[in-house]
Parts: C-alpha cells; sequence; structure tokens
C-alpha cells in the first residue's frame, strides 16, 4: 500500500502566530483581535500610565488579559501611532 504523507510531516499553517502562506504563496492574516471591553479598560488605564512596556511589564500584563504579548505590543504601537496623530492635529 502506497504512504500517505502523516500529519506531522506538513510545516505548519502558522509559522509565527501572525502571517502564514498557503499554496500559492499567497500570504493570509489571522483575523484581526477583538478586544473585550474589560481588555480594552486596562490597556488604555496603562496607557495612560506609560506609552511604553517593558518586557516584563508586557508579558505580566498580557498574562492578566489572556492576550499574547505580541497582541499587547502592537496593541500600543497602533495606540502610540493613534496619540501622536491626534497630538499633531492639535
Amino acid at each position: 500500500a502506497p504512504l500517505l504523507p502523516q500529519e506531522h510531516d506538513k510545516p505548519p499553517a502558522i509559522a509565527n502566530g501572525e502571517l502564514r502562506i498557503n499554496g500559492k504563496g499567497k500570504k493570509l492574516r489571522k483575523p484581526r483581535t477583538i478586544y473585550s471591553s474589560l481588555q480594552l479598560q486596562a490597556l488604555n488605564q496603562r496607557f495612560q500610565q506609560t506609552q511604553y512596556l517593558a518586557l516584563p511589564e508586557r508579558a505580566e500584563l498580557a498574562a492578566q488579559l489572556g492576550l499574547t504579548q505580541t497582541q499587547v505590543k502592537i496593541w500600543f504601537q497602533n495606540k502610540r501611532s493613534k496619540y501622536k496623530k491626534i497630538m499633531k492635529q492639535g
């Protein structure tokens, strides 16, 4: 009987949690994260204290909120750019 490809032989679909590549080499994005109101409240509160998180702070915040560190990092990046844009407008 011909050998069937085993499940573990396949490369992982999601390489770094962000992007994956389908058969045609086109990048598929993970759907955007929907944050709960509690998560947003905590993130916004923390942003008011500091616009930049150190690694241990980011890890702690992510663990508290049930998010990945990448999600927290990107939320802060987006928030900073949004904030700067608003400040520029005065």
